[in-house]
């Protein structure tokens, strides 16, 4: 029950801030029609208790899973049998993930059939399988993260050249849904688990980090690799398809229910079927220990299908007209309407809470979810207003706000801990996930179906490759924060250390040392622990010294 209170809390607190703002919007600048209201006060009802169960599902089940499969992992012993395997179950994750078929369904749609779906989920899926075996071969080879992201994003900025710009913001876009709501909290617990097998607790703690953001990096070049083998072809934007008025007012839930269904079932079964394979020839665990595995697997299906229909059904509707409606607007209304619903919607992602809580757990607490949740938001907040103002300007392009942006990610990387670099480039898959494909990419298209010069092609993809880049940026300059704040610490503590006084075995009373310690052990700090071992040393300097004295004494004599 505690479980459940405290998951129902931390999902209304998410989620109801968008409810709010939305609210605010309907009455007073962009009043929506009465369905739209209504079913997206419905779709609200579904997202709050789907939330809720899936992260309860993924605590029991998928967690424990990636843990289990990880463990095994790590036993293979040979190279080339755990980089083989790695890459399959990489590939398996990625294939699975239902955020890359709903966008790779987008692209082929808006390319007029030019790339097919199964075509990119097949490329992106292969590029992500590579960058997982490299990832947990870097974890359990002791790598410098900081040098693979180098190469990985150096290697990127090659194949962009070599690519078209619709490529570009395909594969970028790539990148963010590859790393949904299915596969982020099986990724983060498959590191953890090799992570876990070092004995350096510090540098075991810094990678359980980087791996989602390494299969990000996959996504990418998996795509981009898809465009030059094609020949790099242009693709056309397809006519823009009005679909009829739904029949009933419930009509976009029962769909939404159907496909969310179909698409989480294809996103669970290959990992389930990954994890009992794995658990018959070797992990063997007793039906005790798969009880709450199998219960949290049904927890996350059941779950994640009420969250996508109340997003699909009620969430992406009205924001499409929002968007269509605020473009009547001044730019300036747009920009800061922009920023505050990315500010919001990334609190309500599934997998942003998943990773929040992983950082809190894993560093035991030294960093807490409320900074890292402040930074994702205020990052994502200025993504979807830098993405608005690429509309609202026919002359900027993508790469105008993509190259710099991860040029300013890569030059910050040397100045920062790795823990905090794992964790920015993770975050960038983390925050694109199934509200920014939905609610934000449908509020970004309406604005630029309403701007008379928007390219629903070039404008309408893009969005989810500005949401993945910024937190590299905010949550690395939030670790040089601790970082300076950490060194600012040390700097005042040796300053303490240096103001203690020094005495004499004579002027100590009373129990010396620990032993006057353990009388009152409610009292001891860090700071009296330090004075205590300063004093020990020095009674047992002097006390030597009297020693030494009294033995000359006596030879003298």
């Amino acid at each position: 029950m505690n479980l459940l209170t405290g998951k129902l809390k931390e999902v209304l607190q998410s989620v109801l801030p968008i409810v709010i703002i939305v609210v605010l919007l309907h009455f007073f600048i962009t009043p929506l029609p009465g369905s739209y209201f209504g079913r997206f006060l419905i779709g609200a009802l579904l997202l709050i208790p789907g939330l809720t169960i899936f992260l309860i599902g993924v605590d029991l089940g998928v967690s424990r899973m990636g843990m289990v499969i990880g463990h095994e992992l790590v036993n293979l012993g040979k190279f080339w049998r755990f980089a083989i395997l790695a890459t399959f179950l990489g590939f398996l994750i990625s294939i699975a993930e239902p955020d890359l078929h709903i966008l790779a369904g987008q692209v082929e749609q808006g390319t007029g059939g030019l790339v097919n779906t199964f075509q990119l989920v097949i490329y992106v899926s292969i590029g992500v399988g590579i960058m997982i075996a490299a990832g947990l071969l870097r974890i359990l080879y002791r790598k410098s993260i900081k040098l693979l992201f180098l190469t990985i994003y150096l290697i990127i900025f090659v194949l962009s050249y070599l690519a078209n710009n619709e490529f570009i913001a395909f594969a970028f876009d790539a990148s963010g849904a590859t790393t949904g709501a299915m596969t982020v909290p099986f990724m983060l617990a498959l590191a953890a688990s090799v992570a876990s097998r070092k004995k350096d607790s510090i540098a075991s703690e810094s990678d359980n980090f980087g791996l989602v953001g390494l299969a990000s990096g996959g996504a990418i070049m998996g795509c981009l690799a898809m465009a030059i083998i094609m020949g790099n072809p242009k693709p056309e934007a397809a006519e823009l398809i009005q679909t009829e008025a739904p029949r009933s007012f419930f009509e976009p839930f029962l769909v939404s229910l159907g496909e969310s269904a179909w698409h989480v079932a294809v996103a669970l079964l290959p990992v389930i079927i990954a994890f009992f394979v794995v658990n018959f020839f070797k992990a063997k665990l007793d039906r005790r220990e798969l009880r709450p595995i199998i219960l949290g697997n049904i927890y996350a299906y059941v779950g994640l299908v009420l969250f996508l229909a109340g997003v699909n059904g009620g969430f992406l509707d009205a924001a499409r007209v929002i968007g269509r409606e605020l473009a009547t607007h001044s730019q300036v209304i747009i920009l800061v309407v922009g920023f505050v619903v990315g500010l919001v919607t990334i609190l309500a992602e599934p997998a942003v809470s998943v990773l929040t809580h992983n950082v809190r757990d894993i560093t035991g607490g030294s960093v807490q979810r409320r900074p890292v949740l402040i930074a994702l938001s205020l990052g994502v907040g200025a993504a979807v207003a830098l993405s608005l103002l690429r509309i609202l300007i026919p002359e900027a392009q993508l790469w105008h706000f993509l190259l710099p942006g991860y040029i300013i990610a890569l030059g910050l990387m040397p100045f920062v801990p790795d823990l905090f670099v794992g964790m920015a480039f993770d975050s960038g898959g983390v925050a694109s996930g199934p509200m920014t494909a939905t609610f934000v990419l449908a509020f970004s298209q309406g604005v630029a179906i309403a701007v008379p010069w928007g390219d629903p092609l070039n404008d309408g993809f893009g969005i989810i490759a500005m949401v993945a880049m910024t937190p590299l940026i905010v949550l690395q300059l939030l670790g040089l924060l601790y970082k300076l704040s950490a060194r600012r610490s040390r700097t005042a503590e040796i300053a303490d250390l240096q103001e203690f006084p020094t005495l004499s075995a004579g002027e100590v009373e009373g129990p010396v040392g620990f032993a006057a310690m353990t009388e009152a052990p409610e009292e001891i700090s860090f700071d009296l622990a330090v004075e205590v071992c300063r004093v020990e040393l020095q009674v047992d300097a002097d006390g030597a010294a009297d020693d030494n004295e009294n033995g000359g004494n006596d030879n003298e004599n």
